[in-house]
């Protein structure tokens, strides 16, 4: 037994050794030769919808549900629905056909980047219109020295919609969030501030969710006390059309905001410094447009005097990085010096400077 792990070890250790030595391979996943977005985006909604029998019966399925949804959400449950399939549809039909008792506000989660608190206030402004044509026809009264709700804090717009300063329980908002985890929800902030909107008395929600660690995005207290969630399996095998246009394609040539974004993404991997090198340089080629790149001691100079390089090997190592991610390139200038140029057109590199802001 001993022998036969003492050969495995030495075979393992072995291959080591043998696959370190061997020529790395200099292709690229640059050089396949991929379809265009728009081409693959056509295509794919081109393709014939299967089954549409089954799954026209299984939408009527969770139609018959609707009633004992409202119920859930009456007695202080949110609903989060998950399964397969785009559940946007099938979440606005319900609110169309069964809440039409409550006002409804929509977020849409799959969006890349999504207002918090605006959302908030539009709420806040809801409610208090509410309020405000109750009491007018209950002959009622409202303080009239209300601060405007923009003016508020979160904590005092929060304390509005739990009920502080307004006694009519029956006045409740609906809040339908379709992909509460998605890119514009996702920080711990705003699933916070979530949670707190859903545990306010005035307010019910109903939301979705897609992505498989989703639950992790919420302690104990968040999916018991302040959600509440009543969790709906409720896949429809519809496609993602809508969610679907505002992520990039597997294997799609990107257009201008995507080269941007997946720049952005890499640049944050990298360290503070080397990202305030490739400011430099970004800052540079958008106020010299015509010029060929920017030389690389102008570079290492800016940067020695913004303290982001100590010697000339330094920079080096942050130019290999960005290299190696293709984010800069090198040209010959016509008096001889090698120049730097980041291979973007000038709205990606805006948009770019912008994310690494």
């Amino acid at each position: 037994m001993d022998e036969e792990e003492f050969g495995f070890s030495r075979n393992y250790f072995l291959a080591k050794e043998l696959g370190g030595s061997r020529k790395k391979s200099t292709q690229k996943i640059s050089d396949i030769n991929v379809v265009d977005e728009q081409e693959l985006r056509a295509a794919t909604a081109n393709i014939e919808p299967k089954h549409e029998k089954e799954i026209e019966a299984l939408i009527n399925g969770y139609k018959s549900l609707y009633p004992k949804w409202v119920f859930e959400l009456r007695c202080g449950f949110g609903l989060l629905m998950y399964g397969f399939g785009s559940k946007k549809s099938l979440i606005e039909d319900f609110a169309s056909a069964a809440l039409t008792e409550y006002s409804v506000v929509v977020i849409n989660g799959y969006l890349q980047s999504i207002n918090i608190k605006q959302v908030v206030i539009a709420l806040a402004e809801l409610l208090w219109d509410q309020l405000k044509a109750k009491r007018r026809n209950a002959s009622g009264t409202l303080p009239k020295d209300q601060q405007p709700f923009n003016a508020r804090s979160m904590d005092d717009l929060l304390a509005f919609l739990n009920g502080s300063e307004v006694d009519e329980k029956d006045c409740v908002i609906c809040l339908v969030v379709h992909n509460i985890d998605g890119p514009g929800l996702r920080d711990s902030e705003t699933q916070q501030y979530l949670a707190q909107l859903a545990s306010c008395s005035h307010i019910r929600i109903v939301a979705s969710v897609d992505h498989v660690n989703a639950p992790l995005l919420w302690d104990k207290k968040m999916v018991h006390t302040q959600f509440n969630w009543y969790w709906y399996h409720v896949p429809t095998f519809a496609p993602y059309k809508v969610e679907g246009l505002f992520f990039p394609l597997i294997l799609a040539h990107g257009n201008t905001a995507q080269s941007a974004k997946t720049a952005a993404i890499v640049l944050q991997s990298l360290t503070p410094n080397a990202q305030g090198v490739f400011k430099i340089l970004a800052e540079y080629q958008l106020s010299h447009p015509d010029e060929e790149g920017m030389p690389i001691d102008e570079l290492y100079t800016i940067s020695r005097e913004r303290f982001l390089v100590s010697s000339q090997v330094t920079l080096n190592s942050h130019l290999t990085e960005f290299k190696d991610h293709e984010l800069v390139k090198t040209r010959r200038h016509s008096d001889g010096q090698d120049c730097l140029y980041i291979p973007l057109a000038t709205d990606a590199l805006e948009k770019l400077l912008t994310e690494i802001s």
